[in-house]
């Protein structure tokens, strides 16, 4: 069995897409199951996210918002010896031309859209987004062999539209994190953390309202944004920041690597105010810090109040004010509690192993009609109550 997946962008800039697809494909490798990942190819500013053998960059030029690109459909027609197509994201040329190669071919295909059908999502670019599935999507996505998607959240809203095919729930690993035991669990100070792009729909506006609203209370500790985002928006947050009375907050920029897990394991808690947020690999890495998390609502993070390694609250200043006091409040061995219990939920579900394994019951179940797999719907449940 060989599987080819397609993504537009592998860059380092792209976002989790990016690097959640890559390690998937790379963790598949690994298991014996033969996977090529065709993308474009990076550049020496934004080289990427990772490398492999396994990996076919393009080098490619994009025209229009739909990112047509003559070079990678060229690739695509030029690729062979494939089982099955697994296409991640949607809206773009690639992904609207993996489905068509695969049907032309008479393969069955997968589609990841990656949070892009939520309805928030949905809401961004409306009109282009309605015309391009009433011309073509909707039927791609309606006669592909299965969608996959990274929770149950994401499963309903899917679900919400109207779509009956089968849907495979299957979430996103965490990769091998190299010399994980090496780095320090030095928490000699408390901290917030944001770990992530700075972009409106992350709400890092209503975080830094949270942290004002707290003043004195957080003479002792401190707030760290790690990640970056457009010149502009960056510019507004650290205005905001500046507002904020103690001059606490501090901006880390963006770091990868064993950086960005060292300043994880510094954290009391990590903080994802997000107002959508499909998945959240930065979840994944903080407990691999033993990092407890505050998620909100918006994000489909219940689990961590269920297993006892987080909160998930509103994500309205007040909320995650109070949120982020209890958690300054907490004892060392509460929190040190929370972290092991974020440990066990993490090899328990988003090791690489179990994810995979899962990932290589669905081809085999979609290529050569094996067992149902018990994480895939084939029936019309219960969909998203309309607001």
């Amino acid at each position: 069995m060989r599987i080819l997946h397609t993504i537009t962008g592998l860059s380092r800039k792209s976002g989790g897409t990016s690097s959640c697809t890559y390690h998937l494909v790379r963790a598949l490798n690994e298991k014996g199951c033969a996977t090529d990942l065709l993308t474009s190819a990076g550049t020496l500013e934004n080289p990427l996210v990772g490398s492999g053998e396994f990996i076919k960059e393009i080098p490619a030029h994009f025209h229009t918002p739909f990112a047509y690109s003559r070079e990678m459909r060229h690739a695509l027609d030029l690729s062979s010896g494939y089982d099955l197509i697994h296409t991640n994201g949607l809206w773009l040329d690639l992904n609207y031309y993996s489905c068509i190669v695969a049907r032309r071919r008479g393969l069955p295909y997968i589609i990841s859209p990656h949070g892009m059908l939520y309805p928030q999502a949905l809401a961004v670019k409306p009109w282009r987004k309605r015309i391009m599935r009433l011309l073509c999507f909707n039927r791609l996505l309606r006669e592909a062999a299965c969608i996959h998607v990274t929770c149950e959240e994401e499963r309903l809203h899917y679900r919400s539209l109207g779509f009956k095919n089968p849907v495979a729930v299957i979430p996103n690993l965490l990769p091998e994190i190299p010399g994980l035991k090496e780095i320090p669990q030095e928490r000699n100070k408390k901290r917030i953390g944001f770990l992530g792009r700075f972009h409106p729909i992350k709400n890092l506006p209503s975080l830094l309202k949270a942290w004002k609203l707290l003043g004195e209370k957080t003479r002792n500790a401190e707030l760290l944004l790690i990640g970056g985002g457009a010149e502009s928006y960056e510019k507004e947050l650290h205005q905001m920041a500046a507002l904020c009375p103690n001059r606490n907050i501090r901006f880390c920029g963006f770091v990868d690597g064993k950086e960005k897990y060292h300043l994880l394991a510094s954290l009391t808690a990590l903080c994802v105010p997000s107002l959508q947020e499909n998945f959240g690999m930065t979840v994944l890495e903080s407990l691999a810090m033993e990092t407890p998390v505050i998620a909100s609502k918006t994000t489909p993070w219940e689990e961590l109040e269920s297993e006892d390694c987080g909160w998930w609250v509103n994500n309205d200043p007040q909320s995650l004010a109070e949120t982020i006091l209890n958690v300054l409040n907490l004892s060392e061995e509460d929190r040190s509690r929370m972290g092991k219990n974020g440990k066990k939920l993490l090899f328990r579900k988003y090791h690489a192993d179990v994810v995979t394994r899962k990932m290589i019951d669905l081809y085999h179940w979609v290529t050569a009609g094996e067992s149902l797999p018990e994480f895939v719907e084939i029936e019309k449940c219960k969909v998203v109550p309309k607001s």
